[in-house]
């Protein structure tokens, strides 16, 4: 039995299927086990990774665990989890620990990080890039008219599909790479002014990109819910990155045996949330 938490998420709900699609056993750990449809294979377990209490039926009886990194439930989670005999765990974390300082958020999956590696378990770290999905917070400004505004819009990413973030994660589970961490990017270094650029020849209308000042991008990242200390690390990343190629690893490949998926491919997938060309 594997153990998937976080399994609504961008990441997590394509954990499950592509688990279900290699034959295997999955339970699925939520809050809410009547607020949410899984497919019908899956057995649904009621449990809160802030609530340790509440992990010991939800870890009954399973050998691997994807994990998605709530910041104030893995120390609780380990624990339980080592006292059920959990024999690997895969986490969601993130490729800036790996830059040379550490943004805030990379300090924070960094702890994380840590905590799974002082617990004893066999443990795999999956480190994406920023993602596709990220994108999807232009789609009421595209609905809505022609322009979409934002900031750094020459600052180079590699954004990575969800489903590719997914395979990673599953191959490590089914494989057993234990001790490995894997930084995942897309297949293309691309601006946000690219990305809209693709957005507009998917859904068939002109889009444009127009720049704001960085107090309006503070205000927005603000808006979102990110710390003050997230903003600047967040800032003084996009702005090193302007006029940039950003790296591309090849780790999705190598470690599925396929390529992963173009920003187009993710978009074509994703056309109803952008709307659709004007007649």
């Amino acid at each position: 039995m594997i153990l998937v938490t976080g399994a609504t998420g961008n990441v997590g709900s394509h954990v499950v299927r592509q688990l279900l699609d290699a034959g295997e056993k999955v339970r699925v750990m939520t809050r809410n086990p009547s607020g949410r449809a899984f497919p019908e294979q899956v057995e649904v377990a009621t449990g809160d990774l802030t609530q340790p209490q509440s992990l010991t039926a939800a870890l009954s009886g399973v050998e691997r665990a994807f994990l998605f990194p709530v910041f104030q439930g893995v120390d609780g989670f380990l624990g339980v989890a080592k006292r059920a005999g959990l024999r690997h765990v895969v986490m969601l974390s993130s490729i800036s620990v790996t830059w040379s300082v550490p943004s805030w958020v990379g300090e924070v999956h960094l702890r994380l990080e840590r905590s799974v590696q002082a617990s004893g378990l066999p443990w795999t770290f999956v480190r994406p890039d920023g993602l596709t999905t990220n994108d999807l917070v232009w789609a009421s400004q595209i609905i809505d008219g022609d322009v979409v505004r934002g900031r750094y819009g020459d600052a180079a990413t590699a954004p990575v599909d969800p489903r590719d973030i997914a395979a990673v994660a599953v191959r490590s589970l089914l494989d057993g790479r234990a001790g490995q961490g894997y930084s995942v990017t897309g297949p293309q270094s691309l601006t946000p002014i690219d990305r809209l650029r693709i957005i507009a020849e998917t859904i068939g209308r002109p889009l444009r990109w127009e720049e704001q000042s960085e107090a309006w991008f503070r205000d927005e990242m603000a808006r979102l819910g990110m710390p003050a200390q997230g903003i600047d690390d967040y800032v003084d990343a996009l702005t090193a990155r302007v006029g940039k190629t950003a790296e591309v690893l090849p780790t999705v490949e190598q470690v599925t045996g396929r390529p992963p998926f173009t920003y187009a491919q993710w978009v074509a997938d994703h056309t109803a949330a952008f709307g659709t060309a004007s007649t």
